[in-house]
């Protein structure tokens, strides 16, 4: 039968450091002690030099090692220095006061010495704590931020703080990057730490973790390993996570004005494209007009002219449009403004071509005859042809479509209503953005998604704003509002 094996209890066990600092001190006052025996030293004087022996070891290895030596030097001083010499049995009581007033002066000492000593590599460590967190601070400000911050920053601070090993996880960019000696299991840490939202510290193996903040939430999680201050390491983490979102800020910016300098060469090259457009199109509109002037046309010959006269008008209009949403888009159109009377207007664009189609079904609703609104004519003209031409193509036929215009606080409000295809509720802003065509609608009627986008950048123009509201038992309405004078103003 096999006796059960019982574990041995474990008792620390001492350093070797410490066992050599013990030992070096002990040598020094077995010399003190020896000398001074030689040399017949008096109590007093060798008790000076054991307690300057006591100091000197508590300064520089501790205080546990002062008390061993103040302990020791007081027996060499009862065993040597004190009658009866050479044993342990002190005769007059005043030699153990004295013994008694050594060994608490050198323990008084000691223990202020260590703690002094403790208090200044405190700060020491401190001082290079701050000197660390210094260096990666202006280090930081030289990243390239068009580079992902994580392998830049982990260089840094494993080369600044001298580490064993780092692991940095940026939530932004879903990447960790790691430096130095990581484990087999440890290959995911910092992302682990993230997704735990639970930082700890392992002190036996010397890791810490952070959860790395800026704003409102997390940003990623930083660990480490090696021995650092917990207040210089979460410093450190605040550093970490100002990179990172430096890094996030600057590409938002890179983003926005990259797509700026797209807008500005879009509408540069609609510029470009639609003069271009107009010269042949005049000389094509001129030719078919000419034609249907001369006569002679058989009625086929007179179907093939006015098509090609109506949809040379038609692209012409379009090129006209493209024209004026491109200086819109730049800002570089100027206002003609004038004062405008609503009613007449509305009849101007009644008359209009674009509104032939849809006239004999229009009502026209104005809440009083002198209402009017200083505006640039043209675009005010240019948003209602576009209101009605979107309820002409989108509205159920024989339906009727109204226009109403009325006098709001400090405002001109004009409104153009239809029944028929809706708008779903999260295309009614961004129908406004030039080329966006709600995808329901897209395929079944014609259209380039122009119009609108320069509807808005006209309102706007003017101070204004335009917006749709949408409904099956509604139907669907188009809004202007112009401000009066007083609102532009202020």
């Amino acid at each position: 039968m096999t006796n059960p094996i019982v574990p041995r209890r474990k008792f620390p066990l001492i350093r070797p450091r410490v066992l050599a600092q013990c030992i070096t001190s002990s040598a020094v006052l077995a010399l003190l002690t020896y000398l001074g025996f030689i040399f017949q030293v008096d109590l007093t004087t060798i008790s000076l030099l054991d307690l300057l022996l006591v100091v000197a070891t508590a300064l520089f290895f501790g205080f546990w090692q002062a008390s061993l030596i103040s302990l020791l030097a007081a027996a060499s001083l009862d065993y040597f220095f004190t009658q009866p010499l050479f044993g342990f049995a002190v005769s007059n009581r005043h030699d153990w006061v004295a013994l008694a007033a050594f060994q608490i002066t050198a323990l008084a000492i000691g223990r202020l010495s260590a703690k002094e000593l403790r208090s200044a590599r405190e700060a020491a460590s401190h001082r290079t704590g701050m000197e660390q967190l210094y260096e990666l601070s202006r280090s930081s400000l030289l990243l390239d931020l068009h580079q992902p911050p994580g392998p830049q920053l982990v260089v840094l601070i494993q080369r600044i703080f001298n580490f064993v090993a780092v692991a940095l996880f940026d939530a932004h960019l879903e990447r960790q990057d790691r430096m130095g000696e990581w484990g087999p299991n440890e290959q995911d840490i910092a992302a682990d730490c993230y997704r735990r939202r639970n930082p700890q510290d392992e002190h036996k193996s010397n890791i810490s973790e952070r959860i790395l903040h800026s704003g409102p939430g997390p940003v990623g999680a930083l660990v480490v390993r090696g021995k650092i201050d917990p207040l210089v390491l979460d410093a450190l983490a605040a550093l970490a996570a100002i990179a990172i979102d430096r890094h996030q800020s600057f590409e938002n910016e890179e983003r926005a004005e990259t797509a700026s300098r797209s807008e500005q060469l879009r509408a540069a090259v609609m510029d470009a494209l639609a003069h271009e457009f107009k010269t042949p199109l005049t000389a094509v509109q001129t030719a078919s007009s000419g034609l249907l002037e001369l006569g002679g046309l058989t009625d086929s010959q007179r179907d093939l002219a006015s098509l090609i006269d109506d949809e040379a008008v038609r692209l012409n209009d379009l090129c006209t449009q493209l024209l004026l949403t491109a200086k819109l888009e730049t800002q570089k159109v100027g206002l003609q403004t004038d004062e405008i009377n609503i009613q007449e207007l509305i009849s101007e664009v009644m008359t209009s071509r674009s509104a032939e189609e849809v006239k004999s079904r229009i009502a026209v609703a104005v809440e009083e005859p002198a209402l009017s609104v200083r505006a640039d004519r043209a675009l005010v003209a240019m948003i209602l042809v576009q209101f009605i031409d979107n309820a002409r193509k989108y509205s159920t036929p024989d339906t009727p479509v109204k226009i109403v215009a009325r006098a709001g606080h400090a405002e001109v409000l004009i409104s153009v209503h239809n029944f028929g295809s809706t708008i779903p509720l999260e295309d009614r802003e961004r129908i406004f953005d030039r080329f966006y065509r709600s995808p329901e609608l897209k395929d079944s009627v014609p259209g380039t998604g122009i119009g609108l986008s320069a509807v808005r950048k006209a309102a706007e123009a003017h101070h204004g704003h335009v917006w749709v509201i949408s409904g099956d038992e509604e139907g669907t309405t188009f809004f202007l509002s112009l401000p009066t004078e007083s609102k532009k103003q202020h």
